[in-house]
């Protein structure tokens, strides 16, 4: 079984959309039978993108187009709004109240989700037999423990061995599980799923490798929205200046909300090369020996696992820099000066912050361009992949 993981990080969200449309429409035309894929597991902005690649499952070359389509389409006041409301209520953000408040209104991208995603059709593709599940993860407020919401076709059965702090809940996936996925802290206000409040997945389980292995997959598909070491130039922050709150916030998404790829790419490894190692010395038998144990414990058996991750090749906060000091009087007539002020890109080359929250099209576009790019340089390792698995 093949499974999709999105990760999350707000507009980065656009580069996802680049490599689905180059691996899932460029290559789709030039070979007979076009990838294909069994698991959706998504979390933050990667649940938008991954909940509309399971409702374009039964035909995604279409479906990743009119993805790419409606990223490069975007403006601002599409995902962003800030108001004399939103200003007036500053202060409930920060000392909370009866309702739920974050610094911009998120009316505008229930607005998007709900009628961008063809929600009827990841029904249909569940029950049809095109997608064997859909996860959406979630951070529970209360708590903070991730909560995976689970959508599955009937013979695909609730992962039963994830980690003890994590919840897993068997359920129709709708527009709030995927708000709630996407709701960064402070930036949008937290989605109430019931008599729960959930904020942005991405805070505790960012790269959802975990519950597509328990629901059984064997090859991973992953994209990641940060570069492989995730560090950005030394010389990128001015060390004769503290840096100012943008930066830091900036700084902090990144630590909470990028994904954790490259360790659960090390642990995939270490445990490959733990069965590889016992098959060599203990004999052909040696990993159901090994489940068979495991199963006496209630544990989870034990396979090999192929994954494939596309990672940014450039760093998208400097990308992010560029594009809002090359569009500074654009931005300002469209969100007003204290957006730009929030947005200052003054501390460092990069600019971390608008990274997430530059839902413009033009920047998703470039976005677009880089990630069809990256996964144009591993052309043949991921067609090999989808071919093998």
């Amino acid at each position: 079984m093949l499974a999709v993981v999105l990760s999350g990080g707000g507009a980065r969200g656009a580069y996802e959309a680049g490599v689905l449309s180059y691996v899932f429409g460029e290559l789709s035309r030039n070979h007979e039978q076009g990838p294909r894929f069994d698991t959706v597991c998504a979390t933050s902005v990667g649940a938008v993108n991954g909940t509309f690649l399971a409702a374009v499952a039964d035909d995604p070359a279409a479906g990743v187009e009119r993805m790419r389509r409606l990223w490069s389409e975007l403006a601002l006041e599409d995902v962003l709004r800030f108001g004399f409301r939103q200003a007036i209520g500053l202060h409930r953000v920060v000392l909370g109240g009866s309702s739920a408040r974050g610094i911009f209104d998120a009316r505008p991208l229930a607005e998007l989700v709900g009628r961008a995603i063809p929600w009827r059709q990841v029904r249909r593709n569940l029950s049809n037999g095109k997608l064997k599940a859909l996860t959406v993860t979630a951070t529970h407020v209360a708590s903070g423990r991730p909560v995976v919401f689970v959508d599955h076709s009937r013979d695909t059965c609730l992962p039963v061995t994830l980690p003890a702090n994590v919840v897993v809940r068997g359920e129709r996936i709708l527009p709030h599980h995927v708000l709630a996925s996407a709701a960064i802290p402070l930036v949008f206000p937290p989605i109430r799923i019931r008599a729960d409040l959930y904020c942005d997945g991405g805070l505790r389980l960012n790269t959802p490798m975990a519950p597509a292995l328990h629901l059984g997959a064997d090859s991973i598909f992953a994209i990641g929205v940060s570069t492989r070491s995730g560090l950005n130039s030394p010389s990128s922050l001015d060390a004769s200046r503290y840096p100012g709150a943008p930066f830091l916030l900036g700084k902090v998404l990144n630590a909470f909300l990028l994904d954790h790829v490259n360790a659960d790419l090390n642990e995939l490894a270490r445990i490959n090369q733990f069965l590889e190692d016992g098959l060599a010395l203990c004999g052909p038998d040696f990993i159901d020996r090994l489940n068979e144990r495991a199963m006496h414990r209630g544990e989870a058996p034990r396979r090999r696992v192929a994954a494939l991750v596309i990672r940014p090749s450039v760093d998208i906060g400097q990308i992010a820099g560029d594009h809002l000091r090359a569009h500074r009087a654009r931005f300002g007539r469209a969100m007003g000066r204290s957006f730009l002020r929030l947005l200052d890109v003054g501390e460092g080359a990069d600019s971390d912050l608008a990274s997430y929250l530059l839902f413009d099209g033009e920047f998703a576009k470039r976005l677009i361009q880089l990630g069809r790019a990256d996964a144009a340089a591993k052309r043949d390792e991921i067609t090999q992949f989808f071919l093998s698995s």
